[in-house]
């Protein structure tokens, strides 16, 4: 059973329940793990040990490391992408577009300082080809979003020319958070803070 099937709500089996709440453990427990010693060093054996399970049932959710680290970059993706959606929604106007993509890129920029795991994962994104094709999605759909907000605010923009904008401004964002979590925090800061203001300008115009 995979990940995504044992993501379903009410209505699942005590089975179903289970092997979610232990998907939850190993989950929970690699995100302590890699925040304490970094992905390269989580170790299959040393995850089940640690989240309370067997080594076959480990691997009956998560054949290798790879998939564990997949699963945990889609829940991160899933919890952004809401937090992106609500943040989104209210806009109907150029000033409210401006303020809450400003806003969106503060919390995100806060989030990678403040979550180990989310920037150990997404500084490898380069490395792993499947991350990179989840990375792409991803900025895909939080495009479509950010595209919707775009011709809210200006119905009469033309969506042909708001979509690849807006999926390069969000794909964009990926590269400037993954570039300033290398570098010292002032200049970090500073160049979040550079990508924000090139961003809203490209938003304001674009279409």
């Amino acid at each position: 059973m995979s990940v995504e099937e044992l993501e379903g709500g009410r209505g699942r089996s005590p089975t179903q329940a289970r092997s979610r709440e232990r998907v939850d453990r190993i989950l929970a427990t690699a995100t302590d793990l890699i925040a304490t010693r970094g992905s390269d060093h989580l170790k299959m054996s040393e995850l089940a040990q640690a989240a309370g399970v067997s080594i076959g049932s480990l691997y009956q959710y998560f054949p290798d490391k790879a998939a564990v680290i997949r699963a945990l970059t889609e829940r991160i993706s899933a919890d952004s992408r809401r937090c992106i959606e609500d943040a989104l929604a209210p806009v109907n106007t150029d000033a409210e577009l401006a303020q809450a993509f400003a806003e969106l890129i503060d919390v995100y920029w806060g989030l990678f300082v403040a979550q180990p795991v989310m920037r150990d994962i997404w500084a490898g994104v380069a490395a792993d080809k499947q991350l990179m094709a989840l990375e792409i999605a991803e900025s895909r759909a939080c495009g479509e979003i950010l595209a919707a907000a775009i011709l809210r605010a200006r119905p009469q923009a033309d969506p042909l020319a708001i979509a690849p904008t807006a999926f390069l401004v969000w794909q964009l964002g990926e590269a400037t958070m993954r570039l300033a979590i290398s570098l010292p925090r002032g200049e970090a800061d500073a160049v979040v803070e550079a990508y924000k203001r090139m961003s809203v300008d490209a938003l304001l115009t674009a279409g």
